[in-house]
């Protein structure tokens, strides 16, 4: 039987930003890679926040009411960040997803960044295991 653990079906090539990183060029990215957020990162791997389309919308109203400069990714990631484990199962990750009502949630090994797992990533599982 196939495995239904999050390592087998996460996604570990990932768009990641620092938290030094200048946030008008972390909004270009996200708009380029066509994602919704990304996981910030330290200099040694380690998950430190996550940026979204919705932080970003801070960006936007400071950038419209105040004519200051914006800043960096650590002043409007979220932190801390709600994690999974690779060894945790499809099944029991879709129910968090359900009841958390996130879109996707980062994979540490401890602490490390190691990948990304999507609701479509369960959906994909799922249905691999289904055509078996």
């Amino acid at each position: 039987m196939r495995s239904l653990k999050v390592k087998d079906y996460m996604t570990k090539k990932l768009v990641t930003f620092t938290p030094d990183m200048n946030v008008v060029e972390a909004m270009a990215q996200i708009l380029a890679h066509s994602i919704s957020g990304a996981p910030v990162i330290d200099d040694n791997g380690k998950l430190v926040g996550i940026l979204s389309e919705v932080d970003l919308m801070s960006v936007v109203i400071q950038d419209s009411y105040y004519n200051e400069p914006l800043g960096i990714v650590a002043d409007y990631m979220q932190e801390p960040v709600d994690t999974v484990d690779g060894n945790l199962d499809i099944y029991t990750l879709a129910e968090r997803f359900i009841h958390e009502h996130r879109r996707r949630y980062p994979v540490v090994h401890e602490g490390a960044l190691i990948g990304q797992i999507s609701r479509r990533d369960v959906l994909v599982a799922a249905v691999g295991y289904r055509n078996q």
